[in-house]
């Protein structure tokens, strides 16, 4: 290795030429440093949300988006030094035009502080239009961003699409104020609306060594029965005991779950067949899959003879997103579905399809790892029914202490 200091001491005595070389052999070393300090990070997921057609009775309260200020808060997972944000307006039949973006840290409720406000730009571009079908992922930019940090993404609109794509289950208060309001640090009596809209994930710059579970699911992965603004839905629950683990603290969580969602067939936004792809394999830093679905779709079946089929379907259904995981070099670990013995969904013949499927689940071998969450969320004398102090009341959800449950009973060494 050149001895820079040795050098510097005869820099008097050392012709023009030789101080030259000097420069260069001194430029090229902070480069090498820097690209070297650069390769030894990736981009990774720390916090997403699954895109959908926003249904009429959730559409952004009054005033509207156009021309006015939106403010909706994301609780990350693992953090970093900067971050990068994308946008949807893949469900929009009309553009949509962001004036200005910026994010902060969050200090409860509409207010952040002021002094973390940072501006998102899109190819060095304040304003941006995003055509409808597409989405479009911000430039990065510098951020000291916390684990499990509540970060206050705000919008500023121009025009807007009539029809809008957004997560209507946010189970999180988002605030729309008049005017362009980008800067504010607190508005002045906005609408709300537990929503969220256009916002689509966050990533970070983390260490080679993280990487990110992405949980696929219906309304029970969504978090339906958790507390608005709590952030205590199961996945929330297993981040925050990766966080807290030595040897899982740089792992993200990316909760891909959509209330309603069905895994053959569309029922509220894309099947999970369709959706696959964008929410699970074109994540970046994904090292690992839960999946825990199907009840929608055996919870709809109208007979014993098509639920029997559906089963079956779904026996496929995982087994092909087994595949595609594997070819990404994706764990996959299969979570059974929970009972819902006396719930709007109970049939006998759909508790028979049920049973079937979840023996495929455990005894299959095709999964990398079984989440029992169907034995841990049962009662031990009535295995068709749910813990009666563990749901919402409607013996489907789970509620809090419900939610609480699943999460702390996952193995973290899941994920070692």
């Amino acid at each position: 290795m050149t001895n820079y200091r040795l050098l510097l001491k005869k820099l008097p005595k050392l012709k023009v030429k030789t101080l030259l070389m000097i420069a260069i052999m001194l430029s090229l070393a902070v480069v090498t440093g820097c690209t070297e300090q650069q390769d030894n990070k990736k981009w990774v997921g720390t916090w997403v949300t699954a895109p959908q057609l926003v249904e009429p009775h959730n559409m952004p309260p009054e005033p509207g988006l156009t021309n006015n200020t939106l403010r909706q808060i994301a609780r990350v997972s693992i953090g970093g030094d900067s971050l990068r944000i994308r946008f949807s307006n893949e469900f929009s039949t009309s553009p949509v035009t962001m004036k200005n973006v910026q994010v902060a840290v969050s200090k409860g409720g509409h207010e952040i502080d002021a002094e973390t406000i940072k501006k998102l730009t899109f190819n060095n571009n304040e304003n941006i239009t995003m055509q409808p079908g597409t989405a479009i992922t911000s430039d990065p930019v510098a951020f000291s961003l916390s684990p499990r940090m509540d970060l206050a993404i705000t919008i500023a609109f121009g025009e807007t699409s009539p029809d809008v794509t957004g997560h209507p289950g946010s189970r999180t208060t988002s605030y729309l104020a008049i005017g362009n309001q980008v800067s504010a640090t607190i508005f002045d009596e906005p609408a709300k609306a537990d929503r969220w809209y256009v916002i689509n994930n966050i990533e970070v710059k983390a260490p080679k060594s993280a990487g990110a579970i992405v949980t696929l699911g219906n309304s029970i992965t969504d978090g339906r029965g958790s507390g608005t603004n709590k952030q205590n839905r199961w996945p929330d629950i297993l981040s925050e005991r990766l966080i807290n683990n030595d040897d899982t603290k740089n792992i993200g969580v990316l909760n891909q779950g959509i209330g309603g969602n069905c895994v053959l067939r569309p029922c509220l936004g894309p099947s999970m067949l369709d959706r696959f792809e964008r929410d699970v394999l074109q994540q970046n830093g994904v090292r690992w899959l839960i999946i825990l679905a199907g009840v929608n779709d055996l919870g709809q079946t109208p007979d014993s003879t098509i639920a029997s089929k559906v089963a079956d379907d779904l026996i496929k259904a995982y087994d092909q997103m087994i595949i595609k995981a594997h070819e990404k070099n994706i764990k996959v670990y299969g979570a059974t579905i929970l009972p819902f013995g006396e719930s709007f969904y109970y049939e006998d013949y759909r508790e028979t399809a049920r049973n079937k499927v979840n023996d495929w689940i455990r005894n299959s071998s095709r999964f990398d790892a079984v989440i029992d969450f169907d034995k841990e969320m049962r009662e031990s004398d009535n295995p068709m029914m749910i813990l009666s102090d563990m749901h919402d009341g409607d013996f489907l959800h789970p509620n809090e202490a419900g939610y609480r449950r699943m999460g702390e009973s996952i193995d973290l060494q899941l994920f070692k």
